[in-house]
């Protein structure tokens, strides 16, 4: 015990002082918000992997799919490398830094608001930001309650308010950069313990190749009848499992919290290394712990699904470990969960204060009052994100985990076709983007309220989050074919930003001969 609370209280003394160290850079809404766009590959690559790989994914996914899969869940763990990473930041890495900085847009709405010339699409957008990160981020706490009851034996609530305020603590103090500075520490902790959880279960059940032939053996009639399906190239539902690796991969593309880290990269030398870190990144953690929830199955004796949920079949794995892999198993999950709550509390804080409050319910808002405004909007939404956790754990509440499922989907399908074609499209016009916005909000909304007037296929909220995400990019382009394009000098500008010529070292480009 004095072991785990020792590795807790140096963890949690590490992240107060990043975010006190970076308070005094911290003054301006750019500064607070997206670190003066002057933030490097490490920083920007660690805090896009952190945002991406939460509790939900280590505990939540990776049991819950690698139960379902087998081995086969790898491949979503790849998909978030190959597309959610690598292929994000080639097709929007250098386009959203450069039109974003045009427009002096420090959030996704107020770049739409900016690029369509309408206020009313950035109250919307952030409306729906706001609604649908709520719930996600009030999901983050789930995967604390079991290992935190299995490491330390104290009630789920304790755990959430410690997270709740340490994070709220460094977020206010140091903004962005804090953030920033935090994810990468949280990141470095995050491959170290994924590698050595997974070297630790596979040495519990005989190494690599004994525990690939017990789960060989293992068969379930109500999944497939196939000798071995869980040990298969791709698994026992090939379908369903290409939804899980786009939803998870391609639905990165259009969250704002995600796509907000490409406004802050500094320069193309960031671009580039950053690219190979973040997808680097990816392969370790997120296929490490796909692959790691792939053995799931062979914990079953231990493990109740009808009663416990997927949700247990991870703090089965390690419950047996040393109790100092345990402990840097709570402090994987925390660096997971308390990276991510960083990005959405930020992301939710500042598009409520730049789009909704200044301008529209206070009309003069200045810098100072805006950093305030979103400080305090912080401690709001770690608030309620805390409050309604609380909420499901002690009543049993499924709505709130259930609404988290088809968040992504609804915020990726809402947001994906307009912003790509927005890049790189002048023809793409404002009311295709409602349309797109109107499509995937009552969609998701529909197959969580009424999911019997979907096909079986589309029951699943991720499937229809990827049908979401795949019309959004289709109809955008269709419907701005017929509808008016925006037009104006902003819009030309805006391109010709691309065409700008900018002078670099032989050593970065050879150049032609």
């Amino acid at each position: 015990m004095f072991l785990k609370v020792a590795l807790l209280i140096i963890f949690f003394a590490v992240m107060i002082w990043v975010g006190w160290y970076y308070k005094s850079t911290a003054r301006s809404v750019n500064d607070f918000v997206i670190g003066g766009r002057d933030v490097g590959p490490w920083l920007t690559a660690f805090s896009y992997g952190t945002s991406y790989f939460s509790a939900v994914v280590f505990v939540g996914y990776a049991g819950q799919f690698g139960w379902k899969y087998g081995i086969s869940a790898t491949w979503a763990g790849i998909g978030n490398a190959l597309i959610g990473s690598l292929l994000a930041w080639v097709v929007l890495g250098r386009r959203t830094r450069i039109m974003t900085q045009f427009y002096d847009s420090a959030t996704m709405p107020e770049f739409f608001g900016s690029r369509f010339n309408s206020k009313a699409i950035r109250i919307v957008s952030s409306a729906i930001i706001f609604v649908f990160l709520i719930p996600y981020t009030a999901s983050l706490y789930n995967g604390l309650s079991r290992l935190f009851g299995l490491a330390f034996n104290i009630d789920y609530v304790w755990c959430i308010l410690m997270m709740a305020v340490l994070t709220a603590i460094y977020v206010i103090a140091g903004g962005y950069m804090a953030t920033a500075m935090n994810d990468f520490i949280q990141g470095i902790i995050m491959i170290f313990g994924i590698i050595a959880v997974i070297w630790a279960v596979l040495s519990v059940n005989g190494g690599f190749n004994q525990a690939i032939l017990d789960l060989s053996y293992v068969n379930d009639p109500e999944v497939s009848m196939q000798a071995g399906a869980f040990t298969s190239f791709f698994g026992p539902d090939l379908i369903n499992l290409i939804g899980v690796v786009l939803l998870t991969s391609l639905g990165t593309w259009g969250l704002p919290q995600m796509v907000g880290k490409f406004y802050a990269i500094k320069d193309e030398d960031a671009i580039n290394k950053g690219m190979v870190i973040s997808t680097i990144f990816a392969f370790i953690v997120a296929g490490g712990s796909y692959f790691l929830g792939g053995f799931g199955r062979l914990y079953s004796n231990s493990i109740d699904i009808a009663t416990d949920g997927f949700d247990a079949i991870v703090p089965s794995m390690v419950s047996g470990l040393p109790d100092f892999l345990i402990a840097l198993v709570v402090v994987l999950v925390l660096s997971a969960s308390m990276s991510t709550l960083s990005a959405l509390v930020l992301t939710s804080s500042s598009t409520l204060t730049l789009d909704l409050l200044k301008g529209n319910v206070i009309k003069n808002m200045d810098n100072k009052q805006q950093v305030l405004w979103i400080r305090g909007l912080i401690v709001v939404f770690i608030a309620i994100s805390a409050f309604l956790a609380i909420i499901q754990y002690r009543s049993s509440v499924t709505f709130i985990a259930q609404l988290m499922g088809i968040s992504w989907g609804a915020l990726a399908g809402a947001f994906l076709g307009p912003l790509i074609w927005s890049l790189y499209s002048k023809r793409t016009s404002l009311i295709s983007c409602w349309v797109s916005f109107a499509f995937s909000v009552i969609v998701m909304l529909l197959d969580i309220l009424v999911p019997t007037i979907f096909p079986p296929l589309l029951q699943s909220p991720i499937n229809c989050g990827v049908l979401c995400m795949l019309v959004s990019l289709i109809i955008v382009p269709i419907v701005s074919l017929f509808t008016k394009p925006p037009t104006g000098a902003h819009i030309d500008e805006a391109f010709a930003a691309y065409n700008k010529e900018v002078v670099v070292l032989a050593k970065d480009d050879l150049g032609k001969n």
